[in-house]
């Protein structure tokens, strides 16, 4: 059950989950863009089972939204990366680190995933802060 801002409680000290989407607005084979608060995630439907990650790519901060779904899991569009969906782990190069991947259930024609308070504080707006030397 959810509350009326999207939200479902969690166990103490674990994640939230959050309503992002209808089911429908992710349909097999695609990946979306949703937004929870400020914070960015790429939501991916393959082989009929939702999954959750960030929506940069560990390379370069590409838009995983904005690259496709293989068989193995989900490709940049910027390089070619290729990222496992349940675990984040790179899958091909050129990126070396993973992605953040976050659980997702649905319930009721909607899909929700579940955030800390550190994904929510630290996934805002923009994909890394430039360092200034």
């Amino acid at each position: 059950m959810t509350s009326d801002s999207g939200t479902a409680p969690s166990p103490e000290g674990g994640p939230t989950y959050h309503r992002v989407a209808r089911s429908g607005q992710v349909p097999e084979g695609y990946v979306r863009r949703f937004y929870v608060g400020e914070h960015e995630c790429a939501v991916a439907r393959l082989n009929g089972t939702a999954y959750a990650t960030s929506n940069y790519c560990t390379h370069l901060d590409c838009l995983l939204s904005s690259g496709k779904l293989v068989d193995d899991g989900i490709c940049c569009s910027c390089h070619g990366s290729v990222f496992d969906l349940e675990t984040g782990d790179p899958i091909y190069p050129p990126a070396t680190e993973p992605i953040a991947v976050y659980p997702v259930r649905e319930e009721d024609g909607e899909i929700f995933v579940a955030l800390t308070q550190s994904d929510l504080e630290h996934g805002g707006p923009r994909r890394r802060k430039l360092r200034r030397d």
